[in-house]
């Protein structure tokens, strides 16, 4: 399988990161991100499900695969960046929006024999799909053994301050929050900060919750 690599020089950890549903690996957010951390100095590893690799093979707008076949891939990819990354580094695993699901899920399964990954990063983490505030997707989260940083946006439709303050994430969860930011971080344009800005921002706090942990 083909991974996306972004190297710096001398990398202190290794972030698997995969795309949201309708995105794939080298999509604007995806590529920003990946740059920014790595001039944090984080090796960066991005990859596409199945079903997107369909979409840019065949060109057949495919929907996402359902999970169990989403998380069979994330798997296999963190056994290859093992492979294929600079040994000794720590590794993360996380995503954005539906990848960033697909990694906290991927941390909570505690059937798995291994888990490799010292911690999670979500960007952007679909906490309910928009305007049904009644499906929650936070049922598993109580359940990761790993440190996981969410890093959302103030107007996130997918979950937003007072929304999210309610949940029961449990004590590994840390959610910080991007000022006037939606789904991707993005701010109006009214707002005092550019949506670089927000994209700044959020690398500098992974980076800083990477150091933590």
């Amino acid at each position: 399988m083909s991974l996306l690599w972004n190297r710096p020089e001398r990398p202190k950890a290794t972030l698997v990161l995969a795309h949201g549903a309708g995105a794939p690996m080298d999509s604007p957010f995806m590529t920003g991100m990946a740059e920014l951390l790595a001039e944090r100095g984080i090796q960066v590893a991005r990859f596409e499900f199945d079903y997107m690799d369909r979409r840019r093979r065949e060109g057949i707008k495919a929907p996402p695969d359902r999970a169990a076949r989403l998380l069979a891939r994330f798997d296999a990819v963190v056994g290859q960046v093992l492979k294929e990354s600079s040994t000794g580094l720590p590794l993360w695993i996380g995503g954005k929006s539906m990848g960033g699901r697909m990694a906290t899920l991927l941390a909570a399964d505690t059937g798995a024999v291994e888990q490799p990954w010292a911690g999670v990063v979500a960007l952007g983490y679909p906490f309910h799909p928009p305007g049904k505030p009644e499906r929650t997707r936070t049922e598993h989260l109580p359940l990761l053994s790993r440190p996981t940083l969410i890093c959302q946006g103030e107007r996130d439709p997918f979950g937003k301050p007072p929304e999210v303050a309610g949940y029961a994430l449990g004590n590994r969860v840390t959610v910080t929050w991007l000022p006037d930011g939606d789904h991707d971080l993005k701010p109006r344009k009214s707002a005092p900060v550019s949506h670089q800005d927000n994209l700044r921002e959020a690398a500098d706090r992974i980076v800083e919750f990477i150091d933590a942990h």
